[in-house]
Order: C-alpha cells, then structure tokens, then sequence
C-alpha cells in the first residue's frame, strides 16, 4: 500500500550542504535561534507528523472526500483530528512573529516542513497552507487592531484563513469581478458578492475562518485599478478575542473534484457580510499579490510533492514487480523473472521522477532563501537582488514544476501498469490530486505570460541578467573543473542561448505581441530546465567533492552524480524542441481564422 517517508537526508543534503542554509541564517538578523540542531530538530519532528498522522489519511481524504450539508461543511474521518494535533504542536505559529504569538523562526524553515506535510497528505495541507498567506497578507498590510483581532488568533492555529478572488464570471482576469463593498458609517464595510473555487473556505477543523475577500468601492475605476481588499469573517470577533455573531457569509455548495477531494472547495455567498478594509482603497491588487506569491510557491511546492511520492512509491514496486527477462540475461536467475526496475524504460521513468523531486526540492529551496532576504535582510542592495530574482523565479517554480510533477504522477501509473489504475494502490490518486496544480494561482499559460511578459520583457532583460549573471559566474568558476566540464560547458551555451531568444521575441514583438504569447510557454519551460540544470550541476559539484573526500555515504553520493548526469544527457536536451517552437512564430498558431475551427 502507499506510503510517505520524509526525504530527510536529501532535505539535509540541499540545506547544510549545496545552499549552506546554516550561513544563510546566521548571516540574517532575528534568525539565530535556528542553528543546525534546531533545524534538524524540526525537520524530524515535521517528518514524524507527516509519517504517522497525515500520510494514513491521505487515501481517506480521497475516499469519503468532505461532506456538504445545508451550508455544513465535515472534512473526511481524522482531518479535524489531525489539526487538533498540529495546533497543539505549534506548527502553524513556527514562522511569524513572536510579537503575534508567533516563533519567530525563517520563514523559510515554514515551508520545510510544509513540503513533508504536502507530500503525506496534499488535500489536508491546504488548510493550514490558505491560512499561511492570510497571515502574511494582514502582517503586511493590516492594521494594528486587524493584526491583533485577526493575526495573533491565526498565528496559533485558532482560526484558519482564505483568498476569495474567482467569480463565476471572471477567473485569472480580476478586473471583471463584481463583488461589492458598500461603506457604513462605523468605518466597515457591507460585501456583497459570489466567489466560486474557494479551497477551505468551509469546514468544521477550527473555530473561525477568516475570509481574505477582493470587493469593488461604489466610486471605483473600472478593472484592476478598482479593486479593493477585505477582510470577512465567519463569526464576528468579540473583544476578548473570543466568536461572536454569525456574518452573513455562507458556503452554498462544495465542488465535485477531479482530486484533492479531503479539501473542500467551496462557493462562498456574501450577502452584505460585514468587512474591513485592508490597506487602501482601490489598491487591493497589489495587496493581494502579497498573498498570490505566497501561494505561487506554495504551489510549485505541489509539483515537488507529487514528483516525490509518485518515485517513492515507484521505487519499492520496480524493486519487487516481476516481469520479463533483462535483455542482456537474467538479473535474477533464482526468480521466475526479472524485478523491472532491470529494464532501461523504467529505470528511465524512475529516474525522470527523482530528478524532478531532488532538482524542485533545490529549486524551491533556493527561492526559499530569497524570501528570507527580502524580508529579514538590512542590506539595501541584497534585499534588492533578492527580490528580482525571486521575482523571475517565482513563475518558473510555480508552473515548470508543477507540470514536470504531473509527468511524474503519470510516471508513476505506468510503472506500476495495470495496478497503478487501480484506486488501493495511490498512484491514479496522484495524479489527479496533481492536476490542479498546474490550473489554481495562475495556470501555467499565465504564469508564462507574467515571466516573459512581465518579468523579463518589461525589464528589458534586466532581471533575467540577475539570473544568467549567477550561471556565468559559476561556470567561469567551474571551467577547469574536470568531472564538470561537460555540465559547465552546456549550461554555457544555453545561458547565452536563453538571452538570445530573449531578444529575438522582444524584437518580433515589437511588430506582433502574439509573439510573446506564441513563445510564453515554451519559453517558460525552456527556463525551467536550464535552472534545473545549473542546480544539478551545483548538487554535482558537492557530490563530487564529498567522493573525492571519502565520505562514508559513498552510494547517497554516488546517486546523486548519477542523477545529474541523467538530467544533462536525458533530460535537458528537451530544450532543443522548446527553441525550435519558439522560433517558429505566432504565425503556425494565428493563420487560421477563428471562424475555420471546425469539428
């Protein structure tokens, strides 16, 4: 049956040793309380109630899914439980601020511990993971009476929280929405409105929800540039900190989903709900996007999640499957066949999925460092580059990797053949839980749009050359580096390679923009692999040193070589397809006229 085991030594492995996670923090005011023991403390502690609490219910959630009846939402047997148990734990409070009730711990050491919760039990996570950029929203933005009649009760895990933006009108294109804010005369506000799509907006695991609403002024601008922000509450707070009332917000119905049925994906009705403003009026966007970054790496965290347990759960059942003979004899002769995991098309599909997992876990990692420096670091400059990076890696990580962890959901199936169709085995289960990743915060068209469109076009490159600067100076680091020579030497050409495309759109662009729409996705992938790429390298590059030194884990060495040479030989060579679409223009996708799709 499937399972989850915390991948604690590869975790390690990416922190102390490829991104120096100890010097990272040491190197950051107010996080010196998390020392190499005081991480590899949380680290297993997290693994511990991801292992034995959440990963048994993940199939559960999948099974009964959540209940809807009368506006009465129930999370599948064990949810509610295992929330108790993770807010008495204090885990929702590990990352924010101690005035707030919080930790005070990297928020960074936050999303550690949400990839092995994710990874046991993805449906369950969402809860406390909504709630997470609720609380990131209000530090930002709220004020000091919302901070703390709001802040200190989701800090402790008391309340939980949501983003309302999709109406059933208007998705991604926030500018239609027509939810209403009509202002009283004690400074609240009345919100009127339906939003649709809403993970966790209904449930029975805590006290209080607090709704994170994007709502019109009657004197609003039209589109993005009226959009306000609010906060709505399940039940009124009253002045001991305690629920009071019930606000007219009500889930009319719960969604039938193709995946992450533990999760109850709601239709919110406010029928003139008593809201706060959050920040000023008609700037809610901007707000907002303090949340929507918060959840875009939230959910490239999803592709890592579902990469991870597709290979290990692919692993054991490759090791032990009998099916054939190995074509060059038999690898077991003592056994009435061979365990597939001998033949080169699974071990390709295996080793697909662990380059994924391991490359996104960097990946992630890495972009979980610039958070820290934007948030914590006093270094003008570095706060600056932090945050331009983060900016362009954002939409890579939140749409490459989420659609390389559905290739290796779907991996996942076909190794297991017949079997992985079958629901008791987990892996149709994966992939269906994936899906959505690739859809929610932005689907990856859009995410696509905003990277080269946004992040890189409108910059005129500059913040891709923070990224490719990084590249160049690694490889000119590495050039005389035998065992690296043939990585450094590819990331070379494609880092100079991703400029140059760059400049080719932005010039076809100049004369057609469906250019940038035609290249956007392809471009996006193509800079996927080239990060992940340049990530593998650096993980060699340890890998290597740790050989060379001795090191008594000569085989978790070994793999991890193995891996990068994979990706390079095997899997990085996927670019050349994604240059040669680039560059065939918008032409082969805007010459036939609308009116001529025909079926």
């Amino acid at each position: 049956m499937p399972g989850y085991k915390a991948p604690l030594r590869d975790m390690q492995f990416t922190l102390f040793e490829v991104l120096g996670i100890d010097k990272h923090y040491a190197a950051l005011p107010g996080c010196e309380e998390a020392t190499p023991d005081m991480i590899t403390a949380i680290l297993e502690e997290g693994a511990k109630f991801s292992e034995r609490v959440l990963a048994p219910l993940n199939q559960v959630g999948d099974r009964e899914g959540c209940t809807f009846d009368n506006g009465t939402v129930t999370t599948p047997t064990g949810f509610k439980e295992a929330y108790q148990q993770y807010v008495e734990g204090g885990w929702p409070s590990l990352a924010h601020s101690p005035e707030h009730g919080g930790q005070g711990l990297p928020e960074s050491l936050g999303l550690f511990v949400n990839e092995m919760t994710g990874t046991a039990n993805w449906s369950w996570s969402m809860y406390p993971g909504l709630s997470h950029g609720a609380m990131n929203t209000l530090e930002a933005h709220g004020t000091d009476e919302q901070k703390h009649t709001y802040l200190t009760k989701l800090v402790s895990g008391e309340w939980t929280g949501t983003m309302c933006l999709t109406e059933p009108h208007c998705g991604t294109d926030l500018g239609l929405l027509r939810t209403k804010a009509e202002p009283q005369a004690d400074g609240s506000y009345k919100i009127s409105g339906t939003k649709i799509f809403i993970s966790a907006g209904e449930h029975d695991m805590a006290d209080n929800i607090v709704h994170i609403v994007l709502a019109r002024l009657p004197d609003a601008p039209a589109g993005t540039k009226g959009i306000s922000l609010f906060i709505v509450p399940k039940f009124m707070p009253t002045t001991d900190g305690g629920i009071g009332e019930r606000n007219a917000v009500s889930c009319g119905s719960i969604e039938h989903k193709m995946g992450i049925h533990g999760n109850a994906t709601c239709v919110m009705n406010f029928d003139a709900a008593t809201g706060y403003l959050i920040g000023p009026a008609n700037k809610g966007l901007n707000c907002m996007f303090t949340f929507m970054n918060t959840a875009r790496l939230g959910t490239a965290l999803q592709g890592l999640a579902h990469a991870e347990w597709a290979f290990q759960n692919s692993l054991p059942y490759a090791r032990e499957r009998l099916q054939m003979r190995a074509l060059n004899g038999p690898a077991a002769p003592e056994k009435a066949a061979d365990p597939i995991i001998v033949h080169p098309e699974v071990r390709k599909m295996l080793l697909i999925q662990k380059a994924f997992s391991e490359g996104g876990r960097a990946l992630i990692y890495f972009c979980s460092t610039l958070v820290d420096k934007v948030k914590l670091s006093t270094d003008d400059a570095e706060k600056k580059e932090a945050d331009e990076l983060l900016a362009l890696l954002t939409p890579i990580a939140k749409a490459f990797l989420t659609e390389v962890g559905y290739e290796a959901a779907n991996h996942g199936v076909q190794i297991y053949g017949g079997h992985g169709f079958i629901a008791e085995w987990g892996m149709e289960q994966n992939v269906r839980d994936s899906r959505i990743s690739m859809l929610y915060e932005g689907t990856t068209q859009i995410q696509a749009l905003d990277l080269l469109g946004r992040k890189v076009l409108m910059t005129q490159g500059e913040t891709l050359k923070r990224f490719t600067k990084m590249v160049h100076k690694f490889c000119q680091a590495e050039e005389g580096n035998e065992q690296l020579k043939p990585y450094v030497q590819e990331l070379a050409k494609l880092n100079k390679e991703w400029g140059e495309l760059t400049l080719q759109i932005g010039m076809a662009a100049m004369k057609n923009r469906d250019e940038v729409g035609a290249a956007s996705v392809e471009y996006l992938m193509y800079s996927g692999y080239v990060v992940l790429g340049y990530l593998w390298a650096r993980m060699a590059k340890v890998a290597n040193e740790a050989l060379a030194a001795g090191s008594d884990e000569a085989g978790f060495y070994q793999a991890k070589v193995a891996t990068a040479e994979f990706y390079f030989k095997r899997i990085l060579p996927r670019t050349r397809a994604h240059v040669a679409c680039m560059q065939a223009g918008a032409a082969p996708i805007m010459a036939l006229d609308s009116e001529l799709f025909q079926f």
